[in-house]
């Protein structure tokens, strides 16, 4: 997996040759599990699942009305691993499949978060989806969504128990960054690693390729296009099975960020025949 340990400057330095040999570290850890299936290096996925959802754990997802978010909890609902799953959000959302029946939902006013924070406790796992753009929200409202609601949930997850936190962020983050959309996603990682989670997975995807229900012209030219060059783009349901196979497979509590091609590969994995 391509690893993105940050030195003691704070900066991240990428060792990509690492990529399979680190997925195959990680198949070695689950030596204890039913032998890998099938050829090549397919894990034994069900064998995961199987003694992760042993574990009885519970979750929480933020940003499930977006679109990384809805694929991530369909995930989380067909796999069925955690013992009880909750949504926070700022609206309830509708779901018509009895799958979704037991996942709880909390509402919650991003601007007072403090005054929430009960609904952060007791979760083992936390996914943070959460995004919108400049475009639509303008300038201080992008930095107040990606950078300060995800940095303050972030906070009372950790004073709320969970040990392992997975941030969806971007290609190309870097809080050093003259682009607003980098430096603020960089920047975010970099302070939400500050909170010392037992585990912490920043995922950087690529161009998310995925069919909205809105109509975007524009959009859908340019995942079009750029769906032609996979280290340039990538599909979002192979986001969502990335996040939780790597929620399944145990790592060495540390932060790990994935580049596009490591959740490209982890999403092969999660991917079911």
């Amino acid at each position: 997996m391509d690893l993105v340990k940050r030195d003691t400057a704070g900066s991240p330095s990428t060792d990509t040759s690492s990529a399979d040999l680190e997925l195959a570290r990680k198949a070695r850890s689950i030596s204890s599990y039913p032998p890998l299936r099938g050829q090549g290096n397919e894990m034994d996925v069900a064998a995961l699942e199987e003694n992760f959802r042993q574990k009885n754990r519970s979750c929480f997802v933020l940003g499930a009305s977006g679109e990384t978010g809805k694929a991530l909890v369909k995930e989380i609902v067909q796999r069925n691993v955690f013992h009880r799953v909750t949504l926070i959000g700022r609206r309830l959302l509708s779901f018509e499949d009895k799958a979704y029946e037991n996942v709880v939902q909390e509402v919650v006013d991003f601007e007072k978060l403090d005054n929430y924070a009960q609904v952060f406790q007791g979760h083992d796992v936390g996914y943070c989806c959460l995004g919108t753009t400049k475009a639509k929200a303008g300038t201080e409202g992008f930095i107040r969504v990606d950078h300060d609601y995800v940095l303050k949930s972030a906070e009372l997850a950790k004073a709320g128990g969970c040990t392992h936190f997975h941030l969806e962020s971007s290609k190309g983050a870097d809080k050093t960054s003259s682009f607003l959309y980098l430096k603020t996603k960089g920047q975010v990682e970099a302070d939400v690693e500050e909170l010392n989670f037992e585990r912490y997975s920043v995922y950087r995807p690529a161009v998310l390729l995925v069919d909205r229900e809105e109509s975007r012209p524009a959009e859908w030219v340019a995942r079009k296009f750029f769906g032609m060059f996979s280290a340039m783009s990538i599909p979002i349901t192979a986001v969502a099975q990335a996040m939780l196979i790597n929620t399944l497979i145990e790592g060495d509590r540390k932060t790990e960020i994935l580049e596009n091609k490591s959740i490209y590969n982890l999403g092969k994995i999660g991917g079911k025949p």
